[in-house]
């Protein structure tokens, strides 16, 4: 997948995908060097490790607020 830097407004980086579709994401995100017009490769994966950090967490954020109830 790939996007063009449409536009940096402030913090902000707006990200015209190939689709069409317009992403907002901070300015810190993006590559060094990037600046509008410049065209960005986008790769997806899957973090199972961070995945079940997060799955841990909300399970204990769970068990605190049944705890409250």
């Amino acid at each position: 997948m790939w996007a063009v830097v449409d536009r940096i407004e402030g913090q902000r980086a707006v990200l015209e995908l190939e689709d069409g579709d317009i992403v907002e994401i901070d300015k810190n995100h993006l590559p060094a060097g990037a600046k509008a017009g410049s065209v960005l490769r986008i790769t997806l994966s899957l973090d199972r490790e961070q995945e079940e950090k997060l799955r841990k967490r909300w399970e204990e954020l769970r068990g605190q607020k049944e705890e409250l109830t």
